[in-house]
């Protein structure tokens, strides 16, 4: 049936709070409920994530990682010390996935290298930091870091096609800086050669000619000299 409320409708909304509760002492939190808080705010990042929300994913994952780093009056079991480190590297995975998406690199490269001192063999966090060093135009290091990941998981399709694409574009970079070193340094195979002589003139006299046509010509100013005396 039609709605009882029409179209365009003016709304008033009157809400009562049933109740209030204050924030949980993370100092008193049980591992088990530590995880559990932590895990609860991850899965809102995730949400907020697919809603394509990475602002809000941020804030989540953030909180998250609060809750796990805060300072604990309760001794962890061996068990729960290991779930409260994966919880961390999941959400600082998600993190950097969210700033990667924001442009964040500075801020994604910190969460993914905080990742790798935790676990140096992360194919998320080596895949990502990859990512981020490319967007940077840092070629030459985010190679090694993309074939590192793709050595430790070589079906992954997805690392092949990023690497793939990267060391295209490290060559072309290479082709660019070659070429422009080559323009400011000037090609050697087109610099000039110095001649091992000159040219000869086409209307230079050789020596000798010159040598006895001044000869005779002092001859013959002197033999006037001469005769003029004797007059």
């Amino acid at each position: 049936r039609s709605p009882d409320v029409p179209p365009n409708a003016p709304l008033t909304l009157e809400v009562e709070l049933l109740a209030a509760r204050d924030a949980p002492d993370l100092e008193l939190l049980s591992g088990k409920e530590k995880i559990q808080l932590a895990n609860r705010k991850r899965e809102r990042g995730n949400f907020f994530y697919q809603q394509a929300d990475y602002v809000l994913a941020i804030n989540s994952y953030d909180i998250a990682l609060r809750i796990l780093g805060s300072s604990s009056k309760v001794d962890f079991s061996p068990d729960e010390e290991a779930e409260l480190l994966d919880v961390k590297v999941k959400c600082l995975n998600n993190l950097a996935a969210s700033q990667l998406k924001l442009d964040h690199f500075k801020a994604a490269l910190k969460s993914c290298n905080l990742v790798l001192e935790h676990q140096p063999g992360n194919i998320k966090a080596l895949f990502r930091k990859g990512k981020v060093l490319a967007q940077q135009g840092e070629y030459r290091e985010a190679i090694p870091i993309l074939k590192a990941a793709l050595k430790l998981e070589p079906s992954n399709k997805t690392i092949h096609a990023e690497l793939s694409k990267l060391v295209k574009k490290h060559a072309d970079q290479r082709n660019v800086e070659t070429e422009m070193y080559r323009k400011m340094l000037g090609n050697p195979s087109t610099a000039s050669t110095p001649r091992k002589c000159k040219d000869k003139l086409p209307w230079s006299i050789p020596w000798k000619w010159l040598f006895g046509a001044t000869a005779i010509a002092l001859g013959g100013v002197a033999l006037s000299v001469v005769i003029a005396a004797r007059n």
